[in-house]
């Protein structure tokens, strides 16, 4: 992989058509225009400084295991305990995120069925096309390696051009446009809470689950030229570039509103937006170029997660770890690990059927899994001090204040995306992230204590003289 197609593998996975869209309709409620539009700014560069963490230490690193990988590295003690807690955390974020990728995809989807075919956005409608999307990305993934290589570099101008396509329509065709002064400074609360202060900092999920699966970069590394500056690169500028486009698309979408209470109140009330603004026939076309940017994120998040399952598995980490790091011969690429991290994905979306707070629950569990993924090796970097050696790219003086300001803002995310988002809290509201993290985390947890800490050692060594060979001897027999 060239550098590009590293940052493209990240930038794709952000996905600000997916993430900005896809939760514009919680954001709406917790907030509504004043957060949409200053919540994305504030936490890009809150994600910034904790890619600027994780960056150094890639360069350090660059593993195809990544975040587990470089805990057992940098731990002083107790290497394999670090290591072990902080792939499962990964592992957990992972297979969430993929889950509100393609969540978010069958949302709009069902939307765009329901304008051209009458197909209505029903609960059992919306979890039917969510298992067909990670069914068609699982395909992808184990039979069509080269055509996702392509796509994914495809990805980073159909998001760039989306964008653009998308704030130019909704500023020079609809009659009527929203003030300035509502854009940047209405404040919405359809929560049932009377904290405003609490409602807008809920309404921060928008932006923070946008900013997720950057650590793809890293898990691509060693699979990309010059890995050691490519893979930081990829990790910051995929932040960088996402901070800019999804602002100027949050702003412009906000500015097309034309009747927010109906459009609030609808299935996909950004796809709403659009019709109103633009026409049906219009807003249809922004609707497919939305749901081909969530398909192609789907698609890349099934990859990356698929690749941190076979390094996790690779090191006995999961059940069947024997299973789930097998490689195809013919095609070279974890296929079982492929339809673990899509089934893992539509395990989580399932309470939709009877949960109307379910996908702001996955999309917390994402956020939750992966930050503290992110942000543990990047606390054992800052105890190691003066003993960590660095890569080829990293912050300098400026190391150990972005460390520690990245740690602070996930132990304050991390808490906050598992209060209750709507009051009163009833059966069908209830915020399950807490029970989902627990579950996970009480497993691995268990499992260390009664049995994986006599013989889990951390990661074995990547790229070690007998995997080479092991590789040669098999793209010989090809």
């Amino acid at each position: 992989m060239s550098g590009f197609s590293n940052f493209a593998v990240s930038f794709t996975i952000i996905s600000i058509l997916s993430g900005c869209l896809t939760l514009y309709g919680f954001g709406m409620n917790t907030g509504g225009p004043a957060m949409i539009v200053w919540g994305w700014p504030f936490v890009g560069l809150m994600t910034l400084l904790v890619g600027l963490a994780m960056a150094e230490v890639c360069s350090s690193y660059p593993t195809a295991g990544g975040l587990y990988y470089w805990a057992a590295k940098l731990a002083p003690s107790n290497g394999a305990a670090w290591s072990w807690f902080t792939g499962w955390f990964n592992f957990l974020g992972q297979v969430a995120v993929t889950a509100g990728i393609d969540f978010g995809a069958a949302f709009f989807l069902n939307a765009f069925l329901d304008l051209q075919f009458g197909y209505t956005a029903t609960p059992g409608h919306t979890i039917t096309l969510f298992g067909i999307i990670l069914v068609l990305h699982g395909l992808l993934n184990t039979f069509g390696v080269q055509l996702v290589a392509r796509l994914n570099d495809i990805s980073v101008w159909w998001h760039v051009l989306g964008v653009l396509i998308i704030v130019g329509a909704l500023a020079f065709l609809p009659d009527n446009h929203q003030s300035a002064s509502f854009v940047f400074g209405e404040f919405v609360n359809n929560t049932g809470w009377s904290s405003g202060f609490y409602v807008a900092l809920l309404g921060l999920l928008l932006a923070q689950y946008t900013f997720t699966g950057y650590d793809a970069s890293a898990h691509m590394t060693e699979e990309t030229h010059d890995a050691a500056r490519s893979g930081p690169r990829g990790i910051v500028m995929s932040i960088v570039v996402s901070l800019i486009a999804g602002w100027i698309l949050l702003i412009g979408v906000t500015f097309a509103i034309q009747s927010y209470d109906d459009e609030v109140a609808s299935a996909a009330p950004p796809a709403q937006i659009f019709i109103d603004a633009v026409g049906a026939t219009g807003g249809k076309l922004l609707l497919l170029i939305v749901i081909g940017a969530q398909f192609f994120c789907g698609m890349s998040s099934v990859t990356a997660n698929s690749r941190m399952i076979y390094a996790f598995s690779r090191d006995g980490a999961l059940p069947y770890s024997a299973f789930w790091h097998r490689v195809n011969k013919r095609t070279r690429t974890p296929t079982n690990a492929v339809w673990l991290a899509a089934g893992g994905a539509f395990l989580l979306g399932l309470p939709y059927l009877w949960n109307t707070t379910a996908y702001a629950a996955v999309t917390s569990i994402a956020v939750i899994g992966l930050y503290i993924a992110y942000v543990l090796p990047t606390f054992l970097r800052l105890r190691r001090g003066a003993g960590f050696e660095r890569g080829p790219w990293h912050l300098g003086r400026w190391s150990r204040p972005i460390g520690t300001v990245a740690v602070v803002w996930v132990c304050f995310i991390a808490v906050l995306f598992m209060l209750p988002q709507a009051s009163p809290v009833t059966a069908k509201n209830f915020n399950y992230t807490p029970i989902a993290v627990l579950v996970v985390l009480g497993f691995a947890g268990v499992w260390w204590l009664v049995s994986a800490r006599r013989w889990f050692t951390g990661p074995k060594v990547q790229g070690s003289a007998e995997e080479l060979a092991a590789i040669e001897r098999d793209l010989g027999s090809v």
